[in-house]
C-alpha cells in the first residue's frame, strides 16, 4: 500500500502598491504622521509616501494637484491624499484633484477601508512600535553622522551628505543637523563660518566641490547676540559690532556663491527642517 502525504497548498502573496500624499499648508508633520497612524492599521499595502508642504496659497494648490494627477496617469491608481489644509478654497483646489481626498476634519477610517477594499485592523498602538530595524539602523548612523561632522573639523565624509547646513556660530545649524538624522534619517553635515571665510568673502576650500549640498543658515543680529551672551557675556563673541558683522558678511557670501538660505530667528526646528528638505528635494529616509 503507498502512502501519499498531503501537502500543504501554497499561494502567492500579492502586495498592493499605493502612492500617498500629505498635503499640508504648514510642515505636513501633523498629516504625516495622523496618516501614518492610519496606514498602519492596513496589512499587505506598499505605501510610497510624498509630502508636499506649505500649500498655502491656490497657485501652490494647483501645482500640489498637477503633481497628484501626474502621478494617477503614471500608475493607474489614484493616490490617496491625507489634507490638512484649513483655508477653504486652497482646500477645494486640491479635493479636485483625481486623488482619493481625506481631510481630517472627515471621518477617515471608514471611507479608507472602501477605498483600499481592506478592513481596518483596528489595532491600536502600531505607531509607536520599533517593527523596521533598518529605519531604527539608518537614524542611528544620520545621528553619529551628524554628531562627527558637526563644527567644520572633519570634512572628508561630506560625500556621504545629503546637506551641509553653513552659517555663523549659534544660528542654530547643530540643532537642525540632529533633528533632520533623528526625524527623517538625513545625513546632515554643519560647517560654521569663521571670520577667516567671512572677510575672505569666498567659500572655504572645504566645501568647493559640494555647491548643491549647501544650505544656510541666517538669524537676526539681535537675536543672536542675545544668544551668545548667554553662552559668553561681555566679550568680542557677543557684541554687537561683531554679531552684526558676521550676520551681514554671511548672508553676503550667501547671496555671492547663490546659497540658498532660510531667516531662522522665529522659525521652529521643525519647520526649518521641512524647508530645508523641500527646497533642497531631498527625500526623507524615514517616516514619523
Amino acid at each position: 500500500m503507498k502512502h501519499f502525504t498531503a501537502k500543504a497548498p501554497t499561494y502567492e502573496v500579492t502586495v498592493i502598491k499605493r502612492t500617498v500624499f500629505f498635503v499640508s499648508d504648514q510642515t505636513g508633520i501633523t498629516a504625516e504622521t495622523m496618516g501614518h497612524s492610519l496606514m498602519t492599521q492596513f496589512d499587505g499595502i506598499e505605501f510610497r509616501q510624498v509630502t508636499v508642504p506649505f500649500i498655502s496659497t491656490v497657485d501652490k494648490a494647483i501645482e500640489a494637484v498637477r503633481k497628484i494627477d501626474l502621478v494617477a496617469a503614471q500608475e493607474g491608481t489614484r493616490p490617496v491624499v491625507f489634507s490638512t489644509l484649513v483655508q477653504e478654497d486652497v482646500r477645494n483646489v486640491v479635493r479636485g484633484s483625481t486623488g482619493f481626498f481625506l481631510d481630517f476634519f472627515d471621518p477617515f477610517l471608514a471611507p479608507l477601508a472602501g477605498e483600499l477594499k481592506t478592513q481596518s485592523s483596528h489595532t491600536a498602538g502600531r505607531t509607536h512600535r520599533m517593527a523596521d530595524t533598518h529605519a531604527y539602523a539608518t537614524r542611528i548612523d544620520a545621528t553619529n553622522f551628524a554628531l562627527a561632522n558637526d563644527d567644520g573639523s572633519v570634512v572628508r565624509d561630506y560625500e556621504r551628505a545629503d546637506v551641509v547646513l553653513v552659517g555663523v556660530s549659534r544660528s542654530g545649524k547643530t540643532p537642525t543637523c540632529l533633528y533632520l538624522a533623528m526625524q527623517y534619517g538625513v545625513f546632515a553635515a554643519n560647517y560654521p563660518l569663521t571670520d577667516d571665510d567671512l572677510e575672505s568673502r569666498r567659500l572655504p576650500r572645504a566645501l568647493d566641490g559640494y555647491p548643491r549640498k549647501l544650505f544656510g543658515l541666517t538669524i537676526r543680529p539681535d537675536r543672536l547676540q542675545q544668544i551668545r551672551n548667554e553662552r559668553k557675556p561681555d566679550s568680542r563673541y557677543s557684541s554687537a559690532a561683531q554679531v552684526a558683522f558676521e550676520v551681514r558678511a554671511a548672508e553676503s557670501l550667501f547671496e555671492r556663491h547663490g546659497v540658498p538660505v532660510l531667516d531662522a530667528t522665529e522659525v521652529s526646528i521643525e519647520e526649518i527642517s521641512t524647508r530645508i528638505l523641500d527646497r533642497m528635494g531631498i527625500e526623507r529616509r524615514l517616516r514619523p
